[in-house]
């Protein structure tokens, strides 16, 4: 049983993880026939005789398939090229023709690479074109086939047009993982090339993972976790793992290449197969199938249609901002960040704004224009309302927009003067000596502590009117005297 330790048990050791995303593709129709491509139909309801594997059916290959797959490519950096479609040969009752129809050696799209918030590049070997297969519940016991009474298949997924992307073994930690998939998501999803709802198993994410001494460049054994379908079980996944394989080398045995099941109810991997029990798939060209050679005007024209992506909109709002990429990553993923740049536009503060984004409209702007928003943070500057009033006044621009002076003003919110919070602070410390003193002689810790402790008096003496910062402006005055 692997020990329950955090990260500090993998001290020397580096693990190394890449990852294959599968990412089902947003078109009307499967990928080699016209049965509907959608999510909860009942069981069985979107067939017809090819995804069924029908003898005498042939596939037709769906040109929007082809044209969310260039989209991908290109947005992911890739050389997108000549394809071939082959026939991975196995039986599984998830693919009833005894083979899944996808790309081998001639993947659409190689060689690409996609940037992480922080600015690494991380690689993508390849994004190739396949079908998904059916959907199998084992009824009884676990869930797990070997302890069902019997199983169930829905043939509604099979067909269903995928993209699979193959990233480099660049990732070296469950949060660079997650990170990764979040931004891939992210990608596909504002190129409109997959709704990336993995609760709803249109992306599903294979994980590689191995572990090798720090200062080893040579990987060491890879242990595959098949089907992880949220960020949370991913990093739970790799974390365990990592330490699973890191217990076995240093007990002295040898880590099996093996393909494995990430438990979520138990937090932990059990092995599905080794490396000798894996299928033969024995991969030929398929013949009903003639090569994709989309032209380059045709890639061109993909190419001009791409919106703009996540990496860039991140630095267009930090350069905006005047911050780092990092830090405009979170008003990014929500999709903010074109108001945000609408906002500074109209001379918002950069800073007030981020702030407000980040922390007092997770739940959207609502109501809210840019033009009210900037002129809420340009108050907050001039010292016309307190951080507190302001996100009063915000809550009410979101529910039913206005003018935040008016807004202001209804709630009663004046400006103190200065002279008028030095008399309050004056008085509350004369109320609280021991506190102040322990303000005036303590260290960083204390005086921080001891600040909040004043500024949350003041605070509540004036209603929320004081402004924190002239509170702490004062503190700090009278300290040094």
């Amino acid at each position: 049983m692997v020990n329950e330790l955090n990260d500090s048990s993998l001290n020397g050791w580096e693990t190394v993880i890449g990852l294959e995303v599968h990412a089902e593709l947003a078109t009307k129709t499967k990928m080699f026939s016209s049965a509907l491509n959608s999510f909860g139909g009942a069981p069985n309801s979107n067939t017809d005789p090819v995804s069924l594997g029908l003898p005498g059916s042939l596939p037709v290959l769906n040109e929007k398939a082809v044209e969310l797959a260039i989209r991908v490519g290109l947005a992911l950096n890739c050389q997108v090229q000549k394809s071939v479609f082959a026939r991975k040969n196995y039986f599984y009752p998830d693919m009833p023709k005894a083979y899944q129809i996808s790309q081998f050696d001639l993947p659409i799209n190689k060689d690409g690479w996609l940037e992480l918030p922080d600015g690494r590049r991380i690689g993508i070997e390849r994004a190739h074109l396949e079908e998904d297969t059916g959907k199998i519940t084992h009824i009884g016991g676990g869930g797990r086939i070997h302890e069902a009474s019997y199983s169930l298949i829905d043939y509604n997924r099979s067909g269903v047009p995928l993209i699979e992307i193959v990233g480099a073994p660049d990732l070296r930690s469950s949060e660079d993982a997650k990170e990764y998939v979040s931004e891939l998501r992210a990608i596909l999803v504002t190129i409109g090339a997959s709704d990336g709802k993995m609760e709803e198993g249109s992306l599903r994410v294979d994980c590689n993972v191995s572990v090798r001494k720090e200062e080893d460049e040579e990987f060491g054994t890879r242990c595959e976790i098949k089907n992880i379908n949220s960020l949370r079980s991913l990093g739970k996944a790799i974390e365990y793992e990592a330490r699973r394989q890191v217990e076995l080398i240093e007990s002295g045995q040898n880590v099996e290449q093996q393909t494995r099941h990430w438990d979520e109810a138990e937090g932990r991997t059990h092995k599905l197969r080794s490396k000798e029990e894996a299928f033969d798939y024995r991969y030929f060209p398929e013949p009903d199938l003639v090569p994709v050679e989309p032209s380059t005007e045709w890639i061109n024209e993909i190419a001009d249609s791409l919106p703009p992506l996540p990496r860039e909109r991140r630095h267009e709002l930090a350069k905006a901002v005047g911050v780092g990429p990092t830090e405009t990553s979170l008003v990014v993923q929500r999709n903010l960040d074109g108001f945000a740049v609408e906002a500074i536009s109209l001379k918002a503060d950069p800073s007030r704004v981020l702030v407000h984004l980040e922390n007092n409209l997770a739940d959207g702007i609502g109501e809210l224009t840019a033009k009210s928003f900037a002129l809420l943070t340009l108050m907050e500057v001039d010292g016309e309302l307190t951080a507190t009033q302001a996100k009063t006044v915000l809550a009410d621009l979101v529910k039913s927009g206005g003018n935040p002076k008016e807004i202001a003003a209804n709630h009663g919110f004046e400006s103190m003067d200065n002279s008028e919070i030095e008399e309050i602070v004056d008085r509350i410390i004369e109320e609280n000596l021991d506190d102040w003193n322990a303000y005036v002689d303590g260290d960083e810790v204390e005086k921080k502590k001891k600040s909040g402790f004043f500024v949350g008096l003041v605070m509540k003496e004036t209603k929320g009117q004081a402004d924190g910062k002239i509170v702490n402006q004062i503190l700090s005055a009278k300290s040094a005297n």
